[in-house]
């Protein structure tokens, strides 16, 4: 059983990294990202002593799961197209919560002797 998992391994790197080094190095750096966002995140928790979500986590998501989304689509993986598609619309729904100019409410203006 051993000795098949390590032909899994030289298989898949033989197939997916030596044959397509651009795409592999490509999907290793979206993980990089993707993951690191979690690296960042209990940084940033750690530093607050409390649990916190920086915004820089959500850009890290949406280029992460953009850079995978993109790999996806090369090796024609349906599923992990639909994962990362999916990730990247909440991502940027995140973002966009995050910026939005929030709505001010609006006082009517009372004139003199109009109260």
């Amino acid at each position: 059983m051993f000795d098949s998992i390590i032909e899994f391994f030289k298989s898949a790197i033989m197939e997916q990294i030596v044959k397509d080094p651009f795409w592999a190095t490509l999907a290793f750096i979206g993980q990089v990202v993707f993951g690191g966002r979690f690296i960042l995140q209990w940084i940033v928790s750690e530093y607050k002593k409390k649990s916190h979500v920086p915004t820089a986590f959500w850009f890290m998501s949406l280029a992460g799961s953009l850079i995978l989304l993109s790999y996806s689509v090369h090796i024609k993986n349906p599923v992990l197209m639909l994962g990362f598609s999916l990730n990247t619309l909440i991502y940027l729904r995140n973002l966009h919560l995050i910026y939005k100019p929030a709505k001010k409410s609006v006082e009517p203006v009372l004139e003199k002797g109009e109260d």
